[in-house]
């Protein structure tokens, strides 16, 4: 049976989890946020980034096809990789 690419896309993210991360998010009409933290966990649809921001960690989860379409793109910061397709 093919793999799928969202499957492709969910392993190559599991192989991050724990490392420091860079997150850029295009998030509409002018509003791109860039974020730096730690790639926590993986879920089965979606995947959740720890920030410390301002003193408060906030917790942002982002789905596997926002790589896909590069609505989201994460970088590893360890060696600039980009994570996902």
């Amino acid at each position: 049976m093919k793999e799928n690419v969202l499957d492709k896309i969910k392993e190559e993210v599991k192989l991050y989890v724990g490392h420091r991360v860079s997150v850029k998010a295009n998030r509409g009409r002018r509003k791109d946020i860039e974020k730096e933290g730690i790639l926590e966990k993986t879920h089965e649809n979606v995947f959740v980034v720890r920030i410390k921001d301002h003193n408060q960690i906030r917790r942002l989860s982002y789905t596997y096809s926002d790589l896909l379409t590069d609505d989201v793109v994460v970088r590893s910061q360890d060696n600039e990789t980009k994570i996902g397709l």
